[in-house]
C-alpha cells in the first residue's frame, strides 16, 4: 500500500487553540464510498453532535460525503488531535457494529485549516455544504441529507 507523499506535512506546524475556528477534513480509507447510505453517515453526524454536547466544539457547518467529511468548528476545550481521534474512533466503532465490516474505516490523519475571525465564515460554510452539488450527487442542496450550517 502506498503512503501519502505529503502526509508528514499535515502534522507540521499543527497547533490547537481554544476559541479558534478550524475547517477539518478527513477521508475514508482508499476513498471507499462508505456513506452512500445516509443512515451510515448519520453515525458520523452523531459524533459531531456528541462533541458539541460535551462542550468540546461549537459546530458551525458540516457535510458527510460518501468518502469524506468536512467540519467547520470553533474549538473549545479539546485539542484538534484528540477531537478528531474521538470522532473517527467512535464513528468507526458504530459503523463496524452496524455493518459487520472489520476493515479500517478512516485513513490516518486529517487536514485542518485555521480561519481568522475576519475571514468570511459563511463563505467557508457555503463551500462545505455545497460539496454534494459540486460532486453531482444532487441537483439541489436540500436533496442531500447529510449537511448542516448554523446560518441556514
Amino acid at each position: 500500500m502506498l503512503k501519502p507523499l505529503n502526509g508528514h506535512r499535515l502534522r507540521r506546524g499543527r497547533f490547537s487553540e481554544s476559541g479558534r475556528i478550524y475547517m477539518l477534513t478527513t477521508v475514508v480509507e482508499n476513498r471507499k464510498p462508505a456513506f452512500f447510505d445516509f443512515r451510515l453517515g448519520r453515525m458520523v453526524v452523531d459524533q459531531f453532535r456528541s462533541a458539541e454536547e460535551s462542550g468540546s466544539v461549537h459546530s458551525l457547518a458540516w457535510v458527510v460525503m460518501p468518502d469524506h467529511f468536512h467540519w467547520l468548528v470553533e474549538l473549545r476545550d479539546l485539542a484538534l488531535s484528540d477531537l478528531m481521534c474521538r470522532v473517527k474512533a467512535r464513528s468507526s466503532n458504530a459503523y463496524k457494529r452496524h455493518t459487520g465490516c472489520r476493515d479500517r474505516l478512516w485513513q490516518k490523519g486529517y487536514h485542518d485549516r485555521a480561519l481568522r475571525r475576519d475571514e468570511d465564515l459563511q463563505q467557508a460554510a457555503r463551500y462545505i455544504v455545497a460539496n454534494p452539488l459540486r460532486a453531482g450527487l444532487v441537483k439541489r442542496l436540500g436533496d442531500y441529507p447529510l449537511w448542516d450550517a448554523i446560518w441556514l
